[in-house]
């Protein structure tokens, strides 16, 4: 129980390489990916109510540990406990990681809002992108409240960790990929004819706060402006990220 609370710290997860999924979706999600769940926590209303998951882990050599309420309180992160949680073997990536047919990828770079890095993985699972890829100081894409927010889809896709954007942008390039910085002052609209999305393509997404720097949106082939035709002064980033990849999708399957 102990190392299993101590898993909501990053520098543990690091020196472990293991992280928790709670909640029943997380917890099935974890099952279907062989080798990923080390144990399940449950409480005793929770092993009823979630009896098809119990089997699962037992047919996949999963312990499923009964325990008091208190204790799955004690070792869970949300304000209200589902009574379910699994200890995990990581599933993040280095680069090496990115599939070799990617044709689209979100890039996150500096995202520092666990909740927004759960909800542009699980958009990009939604979209039908290839891999999430999070630089610079962005988030631990394990943190308990990211994977919550994820909503299970960090066990459907790649998700890859490499701090030089740099280093991100030329393997995708050379994988001939076009890589857009989405950005307010883009010179370029996402709707605009000229803009080809039907084409494997790269998203680049900024801070919430700060969005892309000047070096990072240098990288891009081109800056695109997500246009409000509203009066909101912009979007949040995780409903900026789902835009400009359902866009892409629906240039990739148009016809």
């Amino acid at each position: 129980m102990k190392h299993a609370r101590r898993l909501a710290t990053r520098a543990f997860r690091s020196d472990t390489g293991e992280f928790l999924a709670e909640g029943p979706q997380a917890v099935r999600e974890a099952l279907t990916v062989v080798g990923v769940t080390i144990e399940v926590f449950a409480t005793a209303e929770a092993t009823l109510r979630h009896a098809d998951l119990q089997q699962r882990a037992r047919q996949s050599g999963v312990q499923w540990h009964v325990v008091d309420d208190d204790v799955v309180d004690g070792i869970s992160d949300a304000a209200s406990p589902q009574g379910l949680v699994a200890r995990c073997a990581s599933v993040v990536l280095d680069l090496d990681g990115l599939p070799a047919d990617a044709s689209l990828v979100v890039v996150c770079v500096d995202m520092r809002d666990p909740g927004n890095a759960g909800a542009v993985i699980r958009c990009a699972d939604a979209a039908g992108a290839d891999a999430v890829v999070l630089c610079a100081d962005s988030v631990d894409p394990t943190n308990p409240k990211a994977v919550r927010a994820s909503a299970g889809s960090l066990f459907h896709l790649p998700v890859i960790v490499h701090r030089d954007l740099a280093d991100v942008v030329a393997v995708l390039a050379a994988r001939d990929l076009q890589v857009l910085a989405a950005d307010g002052e883009g010179e370029m609209a996402l709707f605009d004819a000229a803009l080809d999305l039907a084409r494997p393509t790269a998203w680049v997404m900024g801070n919430e706060a700060t969005g892309l720097s000047r070096d990072a949106r240098g990288l891009a082939d081109a800056v695109v402006a997500v246009p409000i035709y509203g009066r909101a002064e912009s979007l949040n980033l995780a409903t900026a990220a789902a835009v400009c990849l359902y866009a892409s999708a629906r240039a990739r399957h148009a016809g």
